[in-house]
């Protein structure tokens, strides 16, 4: 909804934009900034997200500044001479300076194109990051009545998203709502059994990557981080008990990619825009949907595939439920512990991670199978004798007089004999040591299953369990149930699918260069390029400044301010690795308005010795070590092989039956959208052959 949200911005017509964390809200207002005249005030919630956006803006050539209690006196006065000459066209400063009279009377003076409200959920009490500062902003809305306003946010439930046009007395306001699916992003939840064994099998999935592990304490904050500096990882900690000057060198650090993982309360993130974060770990439970959205959404920015993982107890309600009596209102603890009770819910859910998340929101995903979480991926499996183990969970319930919890009935079910069971005397239950061959976790994950099913409930201050009618009718056998258990772990496709043809070398040394680039800047390394942009280039390798100027991420400016390095080290590395450089795109599909060019004119010396086995009938893997080279690079040539000797049987390099699946995919669903018929294809079928069948297709 960029498009519709920047004409809004345009038409002087105020609005609301909700778009997920990575859908590029930031866009909606700085393109819009550029082409209207007068300048645009940017309301902003942190210093460090103020400072990030205004680099990035510099580094494409946007004049834009930031005003906040972190400079010096001449640096804001500095400041306020670009924005009387007119030079700037962004403003970026925090609600408590915009709503003051003396900065009203000083921006009176100047032509404001519109105003701006990044992260404006927090205006709502609804919100879960209420700020009571952001209720003030309805002053500016009177201060300049003829400005537009438009606020922007990642997590605003109706409710949120009808009290920030209430408080904000918008006029007549337009309220666009995108989508609030992250396909990139994988979504895991799985019971804490050993916190830090549990992180590093993260870790190992992703090692030398940029991640973020939240927890709710900042004493767990310190342990975890301790711990995994232990074993040789490369964190630093981060929360609310660190001096100013140690929180903002350590995020800086994590910015910059000196330090791989910040280790965090929930006060770190939401000024945090590093495009390259590849993991979230919730270490604990957050305490909302919302927050899990938007902590889990710092991962992925940049469009790439990144792990979410959330690691949770009981004992973390019982920690949100303290702190939200310690440190709230009364008339917002009930809306606190509802937003709790559905967090906790999420967790025990055995439903679509990515559609319960949409639900939350209101919305509806059109899928069955996103193939992008635990559930979905099947990383469970079916117990066969599961109402059995149900009956025996059912009966312990029962016959601890059902006024226990879950932690306790499953220390009784796995044959515990703690001071409090031998003196309640349940060591003498018949449903004592039922299970006590099963690890702890899966048997709360059990009785976890059998509260999501409605067969147990919470009931009362202390949640003990009680039996539904539903679970009295398994009982008496009367109903089936299903439970299940996690599978042994196994690696996930999307971790590789998109490192696809990329020399995964020639990517680490750009990194570098792009580090050194960033340093010497003062910038973080994001800002050079991103991850994205860095992928494409070790992938076609481009060695020219025109070629350059084809890779995603990169335009006029930044050719012109890194193109000559980038294609210097990219032309000396494919030399000393005798690698084929400026190659096409191998997911570029001609289409019909694409200009032809000749076939003499795609006939390189490189392509002509591909192009020679494939006409001898080789097929893709013959080539790939005839030539020693990539799948992903030979079936690229080949589909322009395929287009220019208008071939339109595919079965040289296809399989027949193959062929056949992949046409009635494309019958069905088109081929203008290749994840989709990916997606279609159950992932089963790879992307090269799917582009092949397509490109042949084209020449009938």
């Amino acid at each position: 909804m960029q498009l519709e949200s920047m004409q809004l911005v345009m038409q002087k017509h105020d609005s609301v934009v909700v778009l997920p964390t990575g859908g590029g809200k930031s866009l909606c207002y700085q393109v819009p900034a550029v082409c209207r005249n007068g300048m645009a005030i940017i309301v902003s919630p942190l210093i460090a997200l103020m400072k990030d956006q205004v680099d990035a803006l510099t580094a494409c050539g946007v004049a834009a500044a930031f005003v906040n209690s972190s400079q010096s006196l001449d640096e804001r006065r500095s400041v306020a001479q670009r924005v009387t000459s007119g030079e700037l066209k962004m403003l970026f400063a925090a609600p408590e300076r915009l709503v003051q009279e003396t900065t009203i009377q000083f921006l009176r003076q100047i032509s404001i194109s519109f105003i701006a409200i990044d992260e404006a959920h927090c205006i709502s009490h609804w919100g879960h990051d209420f700020r009571p500062e952001y209720r003030q902003l309805h002053i500016l809305k009177a201060a300049f009545p003829d400005v537009s306003f438009h606020a922007f946010t990642a997590t605003a439930t109706e409710r949120v998203r009808s009290d920030i046009c209430h408080q904000m007395e918008l006029t007549d306001p337009k309220v666009l709502v995108g989508s609030f699916d992250r396909p990139n992003l994988t979504y895991r939840v799985e019971r804490r059994c050993d916190a830090i064994t549990q992180i590093r099998s993260v870790l190992q999935r992703r090692p030398g990557e940029s991640g973020i592990i939240y927890c709710i304490s900042r004493s767990n904050v310190e342990e975890t981080s301790n711990a995994l500096n232990t074993l040789g990882y490369r964190t630093l900690p981060y929360h609310a008990g660190l001096d100013a000057d140690v929180r903002k060198k350590h995020q800086e650090s994590f910015i910059n990619d000196e330090v791989d993982i910040i280790v965090a309360t929930v006060a770190f993130g939401m000024g945090i825009d590093k495009s390259n974060v590849r993991f979230v770990i919730h270490a604990e439970m957050p305490r909302s949907v919302e927050a899990w959205q938007q902590e889990s959404g710092r991962a992925g920015r940049d469009g790439l595939e990144a792990d979410c993982w959330l690691f949770f107890s009981g004992r973390d309600v019982n920690t949100w439920e303290f702190l939200i009596d310690q440190s709230e209102t009364e008339d917002n603890r009930v809306a606190s512990r509802a937003a709790l009770s559905k967090m906790e819910l999420f967790c025990i859910s055995h439903r679509c991670r990515h559609l319960h998340i949409c639900a939350h929101f209101g919305e509806t995903l059109d899928i069955t199978n996103c193939g992008a979480c635990d559930i979905c991926l099947e990383e469970t499996e079916l117990v066969t004798d599961a109402t059995v183990i149900a009956q025996k969970i059912l009966s312990g319930v029962y016959r601890q007089n059902q006024g226990f919890g879950a932690s306790y009935t499953c220390q009784v079910l796995r044959g515990s004999r703690n001071r409090k069971i031998l003196g309640n005397g349940h060591h003498r239950l018949s449903t004592w040591g039922l299970l006590k061959d099963e690890p702890e976790h899966v048997v709360r994950s059990w009785i976890d299953q059998l509260i999501g099913g409605e067969l147990l409930v919470k009931d009362g201050e202390h949640s003990v369990l009680k039996v539904t009618e539903a679970g009295w009718e398994v009982m008496r056998s009367n109903r089936q149930v299903t439970l299940s258990r996690p599978r042994p772990r196994r690696q996930s496709a999307t971790v590789t699918e998109r490192w696809d043809g990329v020399d995964r070398e020639l990517f680490e040394h750009l990194r570098g260069i792009r580090m050194e680039i960033a340093a010497d800047l003062g910038v973080p390394p994001y800002v050079i390029f991103g991850d994205v942009t860095l992928r494409e280039l070790a992938k076609r390798r481009p060695t020219t400044a025109a070629g350059i100027l084809h890779i995603y991420g990169i335009g006029a400016q930044k050719q012109e301010q890194f193109g000559a390095q980038f294609t210097y080290e990219i032309s000396q590395w494919c030399k000393s690795h005798a690698l084929d450089h400026d190659l096409s795109p191998d997911d570029h599909l001609p289409t019909a308005s694409s200009t032809p060019k000749s076939a003499e004119s795609e006939l390189t010396s490189t392509s002509s010795r591909y192009f020679e086995l494939f006409e001898q009938g080789h097929t893709i893997d013959e080539v790939c070590r005839q030539l020693d080279r990539a799948q992903s690079t030979v079936a690229g040539y080949l589909i322009r092989f395929v287009r220019l000797r208008n071939i339109n049987d595919p079965s040289t390099w296809v399989p027949a039956e193959k062929v056949t699946i992949i046409e009635a995919a494309i019958a069905e669903h088109g081929h203008g959208h290749l994840k989709r018929l990916f997606e279609a294809l159950n992932r089963e079928i790879s992307l090269d052959h799917i582009r092949i069948v397509i490109a042949c297709q084209n020449n009938r």
